[in-house]
């Protein structure tokens, strides 16, 4: 009997579904043209102030999940928690976990990004209910996998440029190798390497079911791969 192969190596330690919406820091409610001044930093100041002005909202949207959350699964109080605090929300649920943060975009301090995260499922199962594509629809365009150790950026892009020519993988970076930017043919995603996370951009907002969906594709073209750095990734 011939030895089967073995299993290439587990990279993730973690994965989650994110969204990011930004907006301009003076449409926020609790802004007032008459005594308050847009960002033009980002330090501790802006960042406090951020977190009063986006007080309201951030209480509004996450008693809401709350809310909806407890209905659509029937949790217990036992069950299901919520924790707000300065400019972040936390749900943790019996079977899951979702978070809201405000933060200060980096490019425009004028501008304001709030970041949706789904994650910490107690089972795979768990996220096949139905309730999740219900309550979470339209808010992700992300899947951001942690990676358990790292991986050396300049690996993943020498194991993409050694597959043989007609390769579904592409893979572009800076003169740094800080990061790359892995790509499929035929597949409308962008995956990009930090050596700490993986991150698969979508160019639209879906549902974690419908990520879920285009996530296979992606995978299947680094499972193809001979290569055990880039087939262990995902």
């Amino acid at each position: 009997m011939s030895k089967s192969q073995p299993s290439p190596p587990t990279y993730v330690s973690r994965i989650s579904f994110v969204g990011r919406s930004t907006g301009a820091v003076k449409a926020l409610a609790g802004f007032r043209k008459q005594h308050h001044t847009v960002p033009d930093a980002i330090n501790a100041a802006t960042v406090g102030f951020l977190a009063k002005l986006c007080a309201g909202e951030l209480a509004t949207e996450a008693e809401r999940t709350f809310r909806d959350v407890r209905t659509a699964f029937g949790y217990k109080r036992a069950e299901l928690s919520l924790e707000v605090t300065s400019s972040e929300a936390v749900l943790a649920a019996r079977d899951f976990a979702f978070s809201l943060h405000y933060t200060l975009a980096d490019y425009n301090p004028a501008e304001f990004m709030l970041t949706r995260t789904l994650q910490d499922f107690r089972t795979p199962e768990t996220l096949a209910r139905p309730e999740f594509d219900t309550l979470f629809a339209g808010q992700f365009s992300s899947l951001v996998f942690e990676l358990v150790r790292g991986v050396r950026v300049e690996a993943v892009i020498d194991a993409v440029e050694a597959l043989e020519r007609g390769s579904p993988l592409r893979v572009t970076y800076p003169s740094d190798c800080a990061h790359c930017e892995l790509t499929v043919e035929g597949v409308n995603a962008q995956v990009w390497c930090n050596g700490a996370t993986l991150e698969m951009q979508f160019p639209r907002r879906g549902s974690p079911r419908e990520l879920a969906q285009q996530f296979e594709a992606v995978r299947s073209a680094f499972a193809l791969t001979k290569d055990r750095v880039l087939a262990g990734l995902l």
